[in-house]
């Protein structure tokens, strides 16, 4: 991390001595590890949020399916699997 800044988080004693220890076998420091926790929430978050935006813009431009088609065409593609599961 090149450009990085200091961020104080507030965790409870036992998360620090529970990350204390990862990093100890980590040979890593807790911050290190708690950057990477952070960076990967945030990721994980972000596309999330981005795939629930996208959805809505879909939505509004009138690209849906009605939900009684998406049942019938998973029931039809779970009947055609468990015809070809079948001896």
């Amino acid at each position: 991390m090149s450009d990085s800044s200091t961020l104080t988080v507030r965790l409870p004693a036992e998360v620090k001595d529970r990350l204390g220890r990862l990093a100890q076998g980590a040979r890593r420091t807790r911050s290190f590890l708690a950057a990477e926790a952070i960076a990967a929430y945030v990721e994980r978050e972000s596309a999330i949020v981005e795939a629930v935006e996208e959805g809505l813009r879909d939505m509004r431009a009138g690209r849906v399916v009605p939900h009684e088609q998406v049942e019938t065409e998973l029931e039809e593609l779970i009947l055609r699997a468990e015809a070809r599961g079948r001896p």
